[in-house]
Order: structure tokens, then sequence, then C-alpha cells
């Protein structure tokens, strides 16, 4: 049978490609690596009220844990603030059980899923993606398509078929180790971050509350700055401190060096991890995943409709997606540099500068009157902005 279009990753950029896709009207298969969906967790599972507005996804009591409404950021040396900006609001979701509603939800509209399907390779026509050939569990397959999309995460390598440099340096790569947790103290309503060489060296360490005593404690470091002591050991150090149950561990790599040069070429988009469209500040890539996976999903309905499923036509899809928040990522990037170059006296020092103020009704002036009493600070400013 010939598809119109075939996703390869079924996890929140693949799913939501395949949904709206298929909503356009595209016949639609979405193959899936894993023998489940949504297995194994790779993500802290922290969602804000933002994307469920922009997808017109419901937060549904069967995969929302927690509603958030605040966030504490800690310091090496005891300093912490409270946030509740808005921006902040969302919830904690069980990723096991929302990726296998996303899914679920394509194969409602139209989409053929088929998980424990693994591409092992591309076809083409005149140069131009046409298909791909995957092994399944009956067996090895070949599908033809017009066009292909490529959600299949950091371990990618669809887009390198097709010609696309979809590799990570080292440095472009926060290794992630989490547990799930049981009988730990923490607010419902607060996400805890943790940042400091004692927590975290170049990243940090998130504590997500799920409810009853549960929370979902991870670290994430870059790759470059872990010596022998890896995210484990810092997360293995924190929990020792908290004596709770460990439920789950989970481990994974996340990119945060910014996207991949180029997103498209013939026949084929890049979407999601795969194609590095992850915030490098937060690491977070739910929404900005969701985002490119729906404007993916419409050129590529543009380009089957026009019959023009050239790099030329789908070169689209990378312009409407960094208009929209190639910006944001810059800038995200941008602030994770200065972050690095804080030392553990700069960082609490910042901190707890805030301490007691409403984060929310503080102007530029005064961020500025604050900063002056950091010259790095202010000089890594000046150079990259």
């Amino acid at each position: 049978m010939k598809y119109d279009l075939v996703v390869v990753g079924g996890r929140v950029a693949g799913s939501i490609a395949a949904y709206h896709a298929a909503k356009n009207g595209l016949q639609v298969l979405m193959l899936e690596g894993n023998p489940e969906i949504g297995t194994p967790v790779q993500c802290a599972g922290g969602v804000s009220d933002s994307f469920f507005r922009s997808t017109g996804i419901k937060p549904l009591p069967e995969f929302t844990c927690t509603r958030i409404n605040a966030a504490a950021i800690n310091g090496p040396y005891g300093a912490s603030i409270t946030t509740r900006n808005p921006i902040i609001k969302g919830y904690i979701i069980e990723r096991k059980i929302f990726d296998k509603y996303l899914a679920l939800r394509a194969a409602d509209s139209g989409a053929d899923v088929l998980a424990g399907s693994r591409v092992k390779d591309l076809m083409f026509q005149d140069g131009s993606v046409s298909g791909v050939k995957f092994r399944g569990p009956d067996g090895t397959h070949g599908v033809e398509s017009d066009i292909v999309i490529a959600a299949d995460g950091i371990q990618s390598g669809v887009g390198r078929m097709a010609g696309l440099d979809t590799r990570f340096r080292p440095g472009e790569l926060c290794s992630c180790a989490q547990y799930e947790v049981a009988g730990f103290d923490v607010d419902d309503e607060t996400m805890e971050f943790y940042f400091g060489s004692t927590f975290a060296p170049s990243g940090y360490l998130w504590v997500f509350p799920k409810g009853d005593g549960r929370a979902n404690v991870g670290v994430g470091i870059r790759r470059t700055r872990c010596s022998d002591n890896g995210p484990l050991h810092y997360l293995n150090r924190f929990i020792s401190r908290a004596g709770c149950s460990r439920l789950e561990f989970n481990a994974g790599a996340v990119p945060v060096g910014g996207p991949i040069r180029k997103t498209y070429t013939d026949g084929l988009l890049v979407v999601g991890d795969a194609a590095g469209q992850v915030d490098p500040l937060t690491g977070g890539g739910i929404h900005v995943a969701a985002e490119c996976a729906m404007i993916a999903a419409d050129v590529a309905t543009d380009a089957i409709d026009s019959q023009r499923t050239d790099s030329g036509f789908l070169s689209k899809y990378e312009g409407i997606w960094r208009e929209r928040i190639g910006k944001n990522l810059e800038r995200s990037l941008k602030f994770r540099k200065v972050l690095d170059g804080l030392s553990d006296d700069e960082l609490d020092s910042l901190i707890r500068s805030f301490e007691g103020k409403d984060l929310n009704s503080i102007s530029k002036i005064s961020l500025l009157k604050i900063l002056r009493d950091y010259p790095g600070i202010l000089k890594m400013l000046k150079c990259m902005l």
C-alpha cells in the first residue's frame, strides 16, 4: 500500500504530526521502533498551559498527575526564590499514558499506527525520498510514500539516511538520569530546581511532584562537563538524603545546542529531538516539538496537494518554524551560556538578590541595578546580546 505520509517515531512530535496530517485528509502511517509507545520514559513530564492551548489538547485526568502553580529555584549554598509567573503554570503528566493517548488520538483520526517497527532504510525515486523499509514483528516491509517525517529522536538515523547532518556533538548533549520516587516531601503545586556544581555541574537537578508523595527527581548535565561523575552520581547523592523509595529509573540524552542546520530535503522533514528542536536553557522539548510537528503536517499537506514534494517547496517548513520559534531558541541558548559562565558563588548570590522580591513585577531597570553588582554577568551579556 502507498501512503501520502509516513511518520517515523511515535512520541509527541510523531503522534501530533500524524494526527494533524490525518485530520487534513492524508493517508498516514506512523512507525514506532519500541514495542510499546510511551516506553521507555525519557522526560520529566512538565507541560505548560500554553502547550494545551496551542495544540487544542485537553489536560485530562487520565494523564495529568498534579497542577503546577509555582517553581522554586535553589542555589548551591541555600539561596532560594519561588515564582508564580503565569508561564510556570501547567501540569506534571504521566508520559507513558500521555504518549499512548496521543498515538491513539492519531489512530482515531485515521492514521495507521505500528509499534515495534524500526526503519532500516529509505526508498528513493529520482533522488527524492519515496518511502521507507522497516522491520516489524511480522518481518521486513517496504512502504512507498510521498513524504517522510523523521521524528525518531536524537538517535535518529532517518535524517542521515536522506543525507542531512542530524548528528550532535558531545557538548550539545545533556546526559540525564531520573527516578520516580515515593515517600518524598514536596509541595504538590511547586516544581523545584537546584543549580550549582554540588547538585549538577553545567545543568540542574529537578523535582517534579506527582501527588501523594510521588515525584520525578532527575539530573541533567552537559556531557563535556561530566567528569568521572555522571548525572547518576549526583542524582543518587541527592536521593540518598531524602530517604525515599525508588519506583522507576530512566536515563537518556537531550540535545541542548540548538537546532540542526537543515531540517528538510527532497521528500523528507525532520521534527522534534531529531531536529534539535529543544529549548537549550531548560532542555524542555514537548511544546517546541508539538508546534513544529503541526507546522510539518500542514506543509506536508500543502506539498502533496500541490504535487510538490521537492526540497524547494518543503523549505517552507523550516522558514515557518524558524520564524515562529527560532529566535526564542537562540535567546535561550545565549542565556544558557551566561549561566554556564557563573561560579557557584555568583550563582548563589544572584539568586539571593531576588529573595523576597516579586519576580513578576521586576522592571528592566531594577534588573540592571541588581546585575551591576555582577560585572562578570554584564560582560558576558554584552558580548552575547
